[in-house]
């Protein structure tokens, strides 16, 4: 490749890492590995001086790790959507160097592991009734402030005391899967919830061969709740969340 030409960079490897590519990664450009000191980096030439973040690049960018990861190189270090280089120089003075052996400890603690993850979403006025429904005081609260004029703090009150009531209720089903999911990971990573259905964003890391046991809790969770819950599981993926450089 002409050493000229600005790299688009997807992930690291231990080396030697991936050696026979036959994919295609962002701007349908072939997907090479280059190795620098003892790391291998997967790149393809970049057409572009910035990247816009759609969805589109994002499953590109997330396809090339996974395919290798696919062809028998699980342990990786995906790097931040938009990383692009003019020379293997500058990626070893700002990637290498500085960070030479925090990436030989993350190495380690990804080694022969893997991360899955887990988005519970639920039908938050379905939750209401059902609240509505086990709760009697609740229920006789509202039922007689129906049909009725209303001052500011009757309103706020059965307002307040619903939104107590449905935290509540998301706390625990929150517990629940934190009971049943921690304890099989090495670790945890809660993020933001990213709708206002979304109440449960998390991610595990956990021992490689360990996922059919995890799929299988995941499984057991969904059936205990009865079908009230939309769970999101990913089984597979590179290991974004457990994979950080810290400054």
């Amino acid at each position: 490749m002409n050493d000229s030409a600005a790299f688009y960079l997807y992930g690291i490897f231990p080396a030697p890492g991936p050696q026979h590519l036959d994919g295609v990664g962002l701007d349908k450009q072939p997907v090479h590995a280059h190795r620098v000191d003892r790391f291998t980096f997967l790149y393809s030439e970049a057409k572009q001086d910035r990247y816009l973040a759609s969805r589109r690049n994002l499953l590109s960018h997330e396809r090339v790790l996974e395919e290798a990861m696919q062809a028998g190189y699980p342990t990786v270090l995906p790097l931040q959507f938009g990383l692009t280089v003019d020379n293997w120089q500058e990626v070893e003075a700002l990637l290498i160097e500085p960070y030479r052996d925090q990436l030989t400890t993350l190495f380690e603690k990804l080694k022969g592991h893997r991360e899955v993850s887990v988005k519970v979403l639920w039908e938050m006025e379905e939750e209401l009734q059902q609240l509505l429904a086990e709760n009697e005081d609740l229920r006789q609260k509202r039922d007689r402030l129906e049909g009725q004029p209303l001052a500011m703090d009757q309103v706020i009150g059965i307002g307040q005391a619903l939104e107590q009531a449905l935290q509540r209720r998301q706390d625990r089903i929150i517990s629940e899967f934190q009971q049943v999911l921690n304890p099989l990971a090495i670790e945890v990573i809660e993020n933001d919830t990213l709708t206002d259905a979304m109440i449960y964003n998390t991610a595990y890391l956990i021992p490689w061969d360990d996922e059919p046991k995890f799929s299988q809790q995941v499984e057991h969770l969904d059936l205990q709740f009865e079908g009230r819950l939309r769970i999101r599981y990913n089984n597979f993926t590179a290991p974004f969340n457990f994979a950080k450089l810290e400054d």
